[in-house]
């Protein structure tokens, strides 16, 4: 979303509606695939019935949740404790299904950055009191940077798990095996779409596996250096309407 389908203003590109379209004409579908939440997604595409949210965690397809991906008690316990020891300002938010858990004393810039991707949340005096099981991710936010001071001590608290740094003040932690590329491949197989049929779009760390397992990868030009190094297509970048412009390419030939 950021970075790719969305323009510098946070806004969907004004001919949306207009490529839904032409994809639909040719048999095709526009699935968003973000590290939102749901409830998110739902709201951004009213019309939508199929999403990959959560990075993967959850997946709705023809309005029907398909799938979740919760993590281990003993995941989210060791997360949570390894973020506690951080000295670097930060804030952790514990996603359910249906809710984001986040405590009430988040800073301002925090609190701006959690209404952009969470629209359901639930305020609560203190995360400890959040039970450990039925969380699908951990998401923390650090505004002094998530790569250079987030992801190595969180990796080295759960390096059996899947920790994305899924933007520059963002980090992500799903269940080993579940990222966007295992939604992606899991929604293809229900389709009855070969995967070599697939395209995927992304920007950055969070949509690797995504462009891995894609029939074709296309990166951003504003993306990650590894994004673009395993690229099919190099998009101009979303400050210029890049996915349209490689959408239009690709449905019309």
């Amino acid at each position: 979303m950021d970075g790719t389908l969305l323009d510098a203003h946070g806004q969907l590109p004004a001919d949306f509606a207009e490529l839904q379209e032409l994809a639909a004409h040719r048999g095709c579908e526009l699935v968003p695939a973000s590290g939102r939440q749901l409830a998110t997604l739902k709201e951004m595409f009213p019309q939508g019935e199929t999403f990959i949210a959560e990075n993967g965690s959850v997946v709705m397809r023809g309005g029907d949740i398909i799938a979740t991906f919760p993590l281990s008690e003993a995941t989210v316990h060791s997360a949570r404790e390894a973020s506690a020891a951080m000295d670097v300002e930060h804030t952790v938010v514990l996603c359910a299904p249906e809710t984001a858990y986040v405590a009430r004393d988040a800073s301002d810039a925090a609190r701006a950055e959690i209404s952009k991707y969470y629209k359901a949340v639930t305020w609560v005096d203190d995360l400890d009191a959040v039970p450990d099981s039925n969380i699908i991710k951990i998401a923390i936010f650090c505004e002094s940077g998530s790569e250079a001071h987030i992801y190595e001590p969180i990796v080295r608290a759960v390096p059996e798990d899947n920790v994305a740094v899924s933007g520059k003040v963002w980090l992500d932690v799903m269940a080993r095996g579940v990222d966007k590329g295992a939604a992606l491949v899991k929604l293809a197989e229900l389709a009855n779409v070969p995967i070599t049929a697939t395209v995927a779009f992304g920007d950055y760390l969070n949509d690797l596996e995504m462009l891995r397992a894609a029939g074709t990868a296309v990166a951003m030009e504003n993306a990650h250096p590894q994004l673009k190094d395993l690229a099919d297509i190099i998009a101009p970048p979303n400050t210029d309407n890049g996915v349209s412009t490689v959408l239009r390419q690709l449905l019309r030939t």
